[in-house]
């Protein structure tokens, strides 16, 4: 599942309401889970991401892997290609390879519930003036990419009384979807909740 949405409105601690969660955490903003003992990882460069994955890949402690946020995770990796590139071009090229890659391998985690959290962009349509909320990451392909590598988008928002919910279905002004067709369009924040409900189609 990919989770996202501007800042402030409560993705990492999201992550909390996720069964046994562990955060791979390249945001460094850990603050909003003072006191709710959630194990993590930080991951500043490829070589973190590697070790981390080759780490849960084993590991039975945890039934959801967050990774927070895989927007914040690109851009490390964007600057590390940089380095190496003789162009930009080339380092996007590499960018949406290696963040596709790593959206695919952790998605097929066997027994894990996998969360992508993702900033939000708002981009403005010059002609008509109309604006659209979507997941960000830096590069193109990646953009498009991420809604189809996930079997749920949903957008965290605050409702007019001030309740944070998730959007699990597309509009005019954001990016959503979910692929399981249990969720209702407007969720509540509460991860445990919503996988239980995906899975009850299954079952």
């Amino acid at each position: 599942s990919v989770v996202y949405g501007f800042s402030g409105v409560g993705k990492t601690v999201l992550c909390s309401t996720a069964p046994k969660p562990i955060i791979l955490s390249a945001e460094g903003g850990l603050l909003s889970l003072h006191g709710k003992d959630i194990p993590f990882i930080e991951v500043k460069t490829i070589k973190d991401i590697g070790d981390a994955f080759d780490y849960l890949k084993k590991c039975d402690d945890y039934e959801t892997i967050c990774l927070d946020s895989i927007s914040e995770i690109s851009e490390t990796v964007l600057t590390e290609f940089k380095k190496e590139a003789k162009d930009g071009r080339q380092a996007f090229m590499h960018l949406a390879t290696a963040v596709t890659a790593l959206i695919r391998n952790f998605r097929d985690l066997p027994d894990k519930n996998v969360v992508f959290i993702a900033k939000a962009k708002k981009n403005i349509d010059e002609e008509s003036g109309t604006s659209t909320i979507e997941p960000y990451a830096p590069g193109q392909v990646i953009k498009f990419n991420i809604p189809y590598l996930v079997d749920q988008v949903m957008y965290m928002d605050v409702d007019r009384k001030g309740n944070r919910i998730l959007q699990t279905q597309a509009s005019r002004k954001f990016t959503a979807k979910d692929r399981s067709g249990r969720l209702d369009s407007q969720e509540a924040p509460d991860l445990t909740a919503i996988f239980k409900k995906i899975r009850s189609e299954k079952e």
